[in-house]
């Protein structure tokens, strides 16, 4: 049981990062990123035995993100915040200006154009790695990459003009 949970330890250690950087594009909110690797490591960890018999752990980790994230999307409770008061806004990393408009870009698409791109050109994955990791047709990857790559184009195209 030991080697069981230093494995686990160290799957957690080593690829809490790259799931959060992963997430940062996808929710284009540093907050909301975090919650979502929160929520994607509680359920690697809770399937860490039955995850024992996959080939790959990490691919298990990464699709669960997208699913995670895309599902968080339909909920409708998602997408209004009740506050109280206005909260303070944090002052914004230090960023190029290029950076920021391509971000805010990404934002705008749908949570699935989102996550294939970001599959695809961010962690270079292949048509056929990005239909497994998401559970989709290539098919319909292509289609949500060119579409989504067109809406990129054109919001950044608008943004640096």
């Amino acid at each position: 049981m030991r080697r069981d949970e230093g494995a686990l330890h160290d799957f957690v250690e080593s690829r809490r990062l790259a799931l959060f950087r992963s997430a940062c594009l996808i929710c284009g909110n540093r907050e909301e990123a975090e919650d979502l690797v929160q929520t994607t490591l509680v359920k690697v960890v809770l399937g860490w035995r039955r995850l024992h018999g996959l080939d790959n752990v990490e691919a298990y980790a990464r699709r669960t993100l997208y699913h995670t994230f895309i599902a968080g999307r339909r909920r409708l409770w998602r997408r209004e915040h009740a506050y109280g008061e206005v909260p303070d806004l944090a002052e914004p990393e230090p960023d190029t200006e290029t950076g920021m408009v391509v971000r805010a870009a990404l934002a705008r698409l749908t949570p699935k154009q989102r996550a294939v791109l970001v599959l695809r050109y961010w962690e270079d994955l292949s048509v056929e790695a990005t239909a497994a990791a998401l559970g989709m047709r290539e098919n319909t990857v292509k289609s949500h990459t060119v579409r989504g790559l067109a809406a990129l184009r054109a919001e950044v195209g608008r943004e640096l003009v």
